[in-house]
């Protein structure tokens, strides 16, 4: 969803947290490759991806950062179907866990 291509700014970015689900910790389909921003956000519940793979951004984002770059760059996500991996997709009921726990509509 970031659009950067240097994998040295990716990280790898747990759906369910690792607190949250012993048993998924190391399952590569409870993972999306993030950037440190997003992921943050992410882990936030600022923003999420839907089990049909499109990004969410919740409103409290634009509270948060009114005028700011980061708002925008946020923003600009909402709607926008994320780039697959070639392996391990997110699983659709990793994805709806973390939009039904996390993500502040």
């Amino acid at each position: 969803m970031s659009g950067l291509s240097a994998d040295e700014l990716i990280v790898a970015s747990h759906i369910v947290p690792w607190a949250e689900d012993v048993k998924n910790r190391l399952n590569p389909h409870n993972g999306l490759c993030l950037s440190s921003i997003h992921d943050r956000a992410f882990d936030r519940g600022l923003i999420t991806v839907t089990p049909n793979m499109v990004v969410r951004v919740s409103r409290k984002v634009a509270k948060l950062a009114t005028g700011s770059k980061l708002g925008a760059l946020l923003a600009a996500l909402e709607g926008h179907k994320i780039t697959m991996p070639r392996k391990f997709w997110p699983a659709p009921e990793f994805l709806r866990w973390h939009n039904e726990n996390l993500f502040k509509e």
